[in-house]
C-alpha cells in the first residue's frame, strides 16, 4: 500500500520548516495520524487499484506493439523495397493483389542508391509542412491542452502526457489532433510523436503534417525514423542546446513514390494511429479513476460494496490489433 503516501504528501510538504533550506525530520512526519483499513480491506483495495493498473499496463504494451508494426512496414515499404525485391525475384511479394499491383518488380539507380522503378528522389519539403500557428498567452484558454518538450517521452509517438495552458507566460504554437510534434531542442533525444488532442506546444516543438492526406504515413514514418533524427542532430546548431529548424528538415532527402502507393500506407497504419490515441485517452481515463478512488477507500467514504459503480465506468482496454 504505497499509494496512500501520494495522498499525503502535499500535507508532509506543508509541513518543511526552515527559511534558507527548508528542513524535514522523522520527528516531523512520526506524529501524523493516518486512517489505515484492516488487513483484508487494504488487500482488496490493492486488487481494485492493481486492476486499474494492469488495465493501463495492457494499453501500453498493445501501443508499443502498433507502433512497432506501423515501423516494420514502413521500413519494408520505403526503405528496403521489399515488395519490388519480391516481384523483381518472382517471389509472391505477400499481399493482397491490389496492393502488390502499386509497385513495379524492378530497381533503379539513382542519387541515394536503388530504387524502385517509377519512384523519385526529393525532399521532405515536397511532402509535408510545418504550420506556424503562433498564438500569444491571452489567445490560449486555461484548459487548452499543452504539450512541452518535458511531457515527450523518448522514442515513441504515442503522447500520453500534457498540462493545461493554464499560467501560459510566453507565445505557443498551436497544433492539431494527428499532427506530428518534434523536439527540435536538442533533437538528439527523439521526441517525435502523434498529436493526441488540440492544443498548443512549446516553441521548441516543431508541427508538422503532410501537404496532402494520402502523404500522413510516409511523413510519419520519415520523420520518427532513426536516420531522420541523426540527420537532424547532425545539422544543429548550438553547442549546449543544440537545435535543428523546419528549414533544415524540409531538405532531408526522401525516396516519393506515386501517390497511390503513399495513400496504402497510410490507409494501412492510420487504424494502429487511432487505436494508440483512443488508448492514450483510455489510460488517462483509468488513471484518473484510480486516483479518485484511492482516497476515499481509504478513508472510509467509500466502501467496497459501493466501488463496482465506479468502476462500471472505466473504459474498456483494447485488446485487438486491427489486421
Amino acid at each position: 500500500m504505497t499509494r496512500p503516501l501520494k495522498w499525503i504528501a502535499p500535507r508532509i510538504a506543508t509541513m518543511d520548516v526552515g527559511s534558507a533550506n527548508p528542513t524535514l525530520n522523522r520527528n516531523h512526519v512520526h506524529p501524523i495520524e493516518v486512517r489505515w483499513p484492516p488487513p483484508t480491506e487494504q488487500r482488496a483495495i490493492a486488487h481494485i487499484l492493481g486492476t486499474l493498473d494492469d488495465k493501463i499496463e495492457l494499453n501500453r504494451r498493445m501501443s508499443e506493439t502498433l507502433e512497432a508494426m506501423a515501423r516494420a512496414l514502413f521500413k519494408s515499404w520505403f526503405v528496403d523495397f521489399d515488395p519490388v525485391r519480391a516481384r523483381a525475384e518472382g517471389r509472391d511479394p505477400g499481399l493482397p493483389k491490389p496492393l502488390a499491383d502499386l509497385f513495379p518488380a524492378r530497381l533503379v539507380d539513382s542519387e541515394l542508391g536503388e530504387i524502385p522503378e517509377g519512384w523519385e528522389v526529393g525532399k521532405l519539403g515536397d511532402i509535408a509542412e510545418s504550420p506556424r500557428r503562433s498564438l500569444q498567452p491571452h489567445e490560449i484558454g486555461s484548459d487548452t491542452a499543452y504539450i512541452a518538450l518535458e511531457h515527450m517521452p523518448r522514442r515513441c509517438i504515442a503522447l500520453s502526457d500534457w498540462s493545461t495552458g493554464d499560467g501560459v507566460e510566453s507565445n505557443k504554437f498551436e497544433f492539431k489532433r494527428g499532427e506530428i510534434l518534434f523536439g527540435k531542442l536538442r533533437p538528439y533525444f527523439h521526441k517525435v510523436g502523434v498529436a493526441p488532442v488540440d492544443g498548443v506546444c512549446s516553441t521548441d516543438i516543431v508541427v508538422v503534417t503532410q501537404r496532402r492526406p494520402a502523404w500522413f504515413g510516409p511523413v510519419l514514418g520519415h520523420v520518427s525514423s532513426v536516420e531522420f533524427v541523426e540527420y537532424t542532430n547532425a545539422g544543429s546548431t548550438g553547442t549546449k542546446m543544440p537545435r535543428t529548424s523546419w528549414a533544415d528538415m524540409a531538405r532531408y532527402d526522401v525516396v516519393l513514390p506515386p501517390e497511390p502507393v503513399a495513400a496504402a500506407f497510410t490507409g494501412l497504419i492510420g487504424p494502429h494511429i487511432e487505436r494508440i490515441i483512443t488508448g492514450i485517452h483510455e489510460c488517462r481515463a483509468l488513471a484518473a479513476l484510480r486516483d479518485a478512488l484511492l482516497p476515499k477507500l481509504i478513508s472510509g467514504e467509500l466502501r467496497l460494496p459501493n466501488v463496482e459503480h465506479f468502476l462500471a465506468s472505466a473504459p474498456p482496454t483494447i485488446t485487438e490489433v486491427p489486421a
